[in-house]
């Protein structure tokens, strides 16, 4: 089996995803084109939807948070070489662990005393739910890619119990929990900027992306400033080596597999306690198995699944746009627009790095 080609760093995370986008996109406008309509008005009618006033901005922002959460917990991940499909699981749990948090104190404390609190039910959940695949990993020899799929079902299973049977507000048909009380509510961006003395439409970003750009910074500084994060860099990179190194593979993945899901949880903030303001079926909507997809494009990188979280935001809100617009583009074929970049950005990720290399072959010795 052929390695990937070695290929300078700035290549590797910058050209090379870019020319993968491209790629999709061309590949996309072709499709736009076959419907009989125009690929370079539905880009131009897409990237309005998504940019063109501050409403829309707002909800591409709010996709976006989401994304950087579910990437990051991929991410993380897959530098102790864990492929964690759990997210969407991980993000129902640590969301229940905001609800719960909620629910018993709204009445007693205000959102910036409770947000702490929050954060630390969503990381607590999110956690333990990707924690027990990391430990059957670890010490079973359970395949990680099987048991997180499975808890993903359990935790769909779960919700719905609990909010069928235990936690649905008295007197209504409904599956959720009562709303919390207002006080308990993230502040949203409209209501920051007025502050300032800045009108904004509204929308669902709240201060939950703020939070969001703080956790990618913080992991990045984790993962390679940090003796834990070289532990998890390494043991993902060798095994054998990691152990010769001091370092004890089972621990490193039982923790790094925890770390990954309380950063899924997170999704449960700006959901539950930003948007919804109560416990609900299905608020994630598909972020956590999205999320797979950012980390591949991002490679990995903080900066890189901030980037591709925009992207997959300006998807998710410049589709609307173009269901609205187009009468033969609907909604299903943002998600066929979706589906190349994964295909180009995931299976045929390398398909450029030989065109690339051989380009850059033939500038470096002209330098020379």
């Amino acid at each position: 089996m052929s390695q990937p080609i070695k290929l300078p760093k700035w290549v590797d995370v910058g050209v090379i995803p870019a020319l993968n986008i491209l790629a999709a996109l061309a590949v996309s406008a072709l499709v736009i084109l076959a419907l009989g309509e125009n690929p370079i008005e539905a880009l131009d009618v897409m990237l309005y939807g998504a940019f063109g006033y501050d409403e829309a901005i707002g909800y591409t922002l709010y996709y976006t948070t989401n994304f950087i959460f579910t990437g990051l917990a991929v991410a993380v991940a897959f530098h102790a070489g864990l492929f964690n499909i759990g997210g969407e699981g991980q993000a129902y749990i640590g969301g229940l662990g905001v609800g719960l948090v909620i629910l018993a104190l709204d009445g007693l404390l205000p959102w910036y005393a409770l947000l702490p609190l929050a954060m630390i039910g969503a990381a607590l959940f999110g956690g333990i739910w990707a924690a027990v695949p990391g430990w059957l990993q670890a010490y079973r020899g359970s395949h990680i890619v099987i048991t997180t799929i499975m808890f993903n079902f359990i935790a769909s299973a779960l919700m719905v119990y609990l909010l069928v049977n235990v936690m649905i507000k008295p007197g209504q048909m409904s599956p959720e929990s009562r709303e919390f009380a207002e006080s308990a509510w993230l502040p949203m961006a409209h209501q920051m900027f007025a502050v300032i003395g800045i009108d904004v439409s509204r929308s669902p970003l709240n201060l939950s992306f703020v939070l969001a750009l703080i956790a990618s910074v913080l992991v990045a500084i984790f993962i390679w400033r940090t003796r834990w994060g070289y532990a998890i860099r390494t043991v993902g990179r060798n095994e054998t080596a990691a152990i010769y190194a001091g370092i004890d593979p089972k621990k490193t993945i039982f923790w790094t597999m925890a770390l990954s899901g309380m950063l899924a949880g997170m999704v449960g903030i700006n959901e539950i306690m930003g948007v919804q303001h109560k416990l609900l079926l299905n608020f994630t909507a598909g972020y956590g198995f999205t999320g797979i997809a950012v980390a591949l494009m991002g490679r990995n990188h903080p900066i890189g699944i901030g980037l591709a979280s925009l992207l997959f935001g300006t998807l998710y809100q410049g589709g609307a746009e173009l269901d609205f617009e187009f009468e033969q583009i609907t909604r299903d074929m943002v998600i066929v627009i979706q589906g190349f970049i994964i295909l180009f950005s995931g299976a045929l990720a390398y398909m450029f790095n030989p065109l690339v290399a051989r380009l850059i072959g033939r500038l470096m010795p002209a330098r020379g």
